[in-house]
C-alpha cells in the first residue's frame, strides 16, 4: 500500500446512520412536545448503536487486514481531533452559560451593570451565588450546596487517578507490554466506574437532602446541566476504553500500530480535564 491511498468500497452504514438519528431527532422532539415519542426516541438510539458497532468493525477488519496506509493514519488523526474540538465547544457552551448567569444576569437582576433596570422585575431580589434564592417566588430554591471537599473531592482524585492509569497502560502498549497494559487499563475501568458510582450517590444526596433538582432555580439547571453531560461522557469513554480493553485481549494493536488505544485515550484524558473545570467552577468557586 505504499505511495497509495486506501479508497473503501461503497458502504450503506452513512445511509443507517441518517435514518436512526432522524428517528432519533424526531422521536426526542415528540417526546419533549407532546409526550408521546419516546418508541421512536428508543429505536433511534438503538440503531445508533447498531451502526456505529457495525462500521467500527468494519474499519477494524480493514486496518488488520493492512490496507490503511500513512496518510490513513494522518486522516484518522485529524477526525478524532476535529471531533474533540467539537466536544470542546459543546462544554465551552455550557461553561459560558455558567459565567453569563454569574458575571452578568445576576448582577443585573440585583440593579447592578449597564442592564440594571432589570431590577424593576423583582425588586427585592439580592444577588448571590450559588443562587439559593431565585428572584421568583413560583421557584424553590435548594436548602443547600454540594461540599466539594467531599464526594466531588473524590471524585477528582479517581479521574486524575484513571489518567495516570492509562498513560501508565500506553507507555506499556509501546513496549508491547501487552498484560501490563492489560491490568493498568483494566484498573482504569474500575476507576472509571467507581467515579460514576460515586456521582450517583451525590446526586441522590443533593435531590433528597438539598433539594438540589433540575426545578431548583439556575443553580440546579446548570449544576446537573454541566456535571450530567460530563457523567454521559464519562460513561461512552468507559464504554471505549472497554472495547480497547476486549480488542487488546484478542490480540489486537501493536507497539507501533495502536491508534484506536491512542484516540481512546485522548478522549479519556479530554473528559478527565472537563472535570477539573467543573470541580473548580460548578462545586469551589
Amino acid at each position: 500500500m505504499s505511495g497509495s491511498y486506501y479508497v473503501p468500497a461503497a458502504s450503506h452504514w452513512p445511509i443507517a446512520a441518517v435514518v436512526a438519528i432522524a428517528l432519533m431527532a424526531v422521536g426526542a422532539g415528540n417526546e419533549l412536545a407532546y409526550g408521546r415519542g419516546g418508541m421512536l426516541l428508543v429505536f433511534g438510539l438503538l440503531g445508533i448503536m447498531w451502526v456505529i458497532f457495525h462500521w467500527f468493525a468494519d474499519v477494524v477488519r480493514e486496518s488488520r487486514a493492512g490496507l490503511y496506509d500513512e496518510q490513513m493514519d494522518r486522516s484518522f488523526r485529524q477526525g478524532m481531533g476535529w471531533f474533540i474540538f467539537s466536544e470542546v465547544m459543546f462544554f465551552a457552551a455550557f461553561f459560558g452559560t455558567l459565567f453569563y448567569v454569574r458575571a452578568f444576569a445576576l448582577p443585573w437582576l440585583d440593579g447592578e451593570g449597564a442592564k440594571g433596570i432589570t431590577a424593576l422585575l423583582w425588586p427585592d431580589f439580592t444577588a448571590s451565588w450559588p443562587l439559593m434564592s431565585p428572584p421568583s417566588s413560583e421557584v424553590k430554591g435548594p436548602t443547600g450546596t454540594v461540599d466539594p471537599w467531599h464526594l466531588p473531592l473524590i471524585n477528582t482524585v479517581l479521574l486524575i487517578s484513571s489518567s495516570v492509569t492509562l498513560t501508565l497502560a500506553h507507555h506499556a502498549l509501546k513496549v508491547d507490554k501487552r498484560f501490563t497494559c492489560l491490568n493498568w487499563l483494566g484498573l482504569t475501568l474500575v476507576l472509571g466506574a467507581v467515579f460514576l458510582v460515586v456521582q450517583g450517590i451525590e446526586y441522590v444526596e443533593a435531590y433528597q437532602q438539598l433539594g438540589l433538582t433540575l426545578q431548583a432555580g439556575i443553580y440546579g439547571g446548570t449544576f446537573f446541566l454541566l456535571t450530567g453531560f460530563h457523567g454521559i461522557h464519562v460513561t461512552l469513554g468507559a464504554i471505549i476504553l472497554a472495547v480497547m480493553w476486549l480488542r487488546l485481549m484478542n490480540g489486537h494493536f501493536s507497539g507501533h500500530q495502536h491508534f484506536g488505544f491512542e484516540a481512546a485515550a485522548w478522549y479519556w484524558h479530554f473528559v478527565d480535564v472537563v472535570w477539573i473545570g467543573l470541580f473548580l467552577f460548578v462545586y469551589v468557586f
